[in-house]
């Protein structure tokens, strides 16, 4: 079942989900809007011949921060990783799905390419996985709206929820996060 603004009102006032900062003027009437932080990671292309799915590729990354007033250019055919302002603390018995907004879809702007359910138990920012389809640049500024999130009551609570999983790799992240994909192949 998908929950209404009111219920997502009721549940983050009663403290069981938690989105940090929350602001009510972001709901919509099943989903909440999440805005854009201001870390964005990019692949070193020139540093990189190819991806190994085996290795870290955090090492190919680099980090920037774009100050309060700046923006970030994504250009065509370009792949970022980006993160959302909020925080975001889901109870054992709730999933999301985070969708792109389609105001930027029309622009191009694909907002996570196929990352788009947060299962329950989940902690931390949630990464957006950026493409630019356009055939011009998009300029993106922190804070605006980039994607809205609905949330799923379960048929039941998760007996094993997401940040107790072993198999957990972004439990609590802030920021944008890299692939741990290597980690599924480092299993004894």
């Amino acid at each position: 079942m998908l929950l209404s603004d009111r219920s997502i009102v009721d549940l983050v006032r009663k403290g069981e989900i938690i989105i940090e900062p929350f602001d009510e003027s972001m709901l919509g009437p099943s989903s909440l809007d999440l805005r854009l932080g201001s870390e964005f990671l990019v692949f070193e292309r020139t540093r990189i011949d190819v991806i190994d799915p085996h290795k870290p590729i955090e090492k190919f990354t680099k980090s920037i921060k774009v100050n309060e007033g700046e923006y970030f250019v994504i250009h065509p055919g370009e792949f970022v990783l980006a993160t959302t302002l909020e925080y975001i603390k889901l109870p054992n018995y709730i999933a999301a799905r985070i969708e792109g907004r389609s105001s930027l879809a029309r622009l191009g702007l694909i907002i996570h390419s196929t990352g788009g359910f947060v299962d329950a138990g989940f902690e931390g920012q949630l990464t957006l996985e950026m493409s630019n389809l356009n055939i011009v640049p998009v300029k993106l500024f922190p804070s605006m709206k980039i994607a809205q999130i609905a949330f799923i009551l379960q048929d039941k609570p998760s007996k094993v929820p997401y940040g107790e999983r072993e198999s957990s790799k972004y439990h609590k992240q802030r920021g944008p996060i890299p692939s741990k994909i290597y980690m599924d192949f480092n299993k004894s």
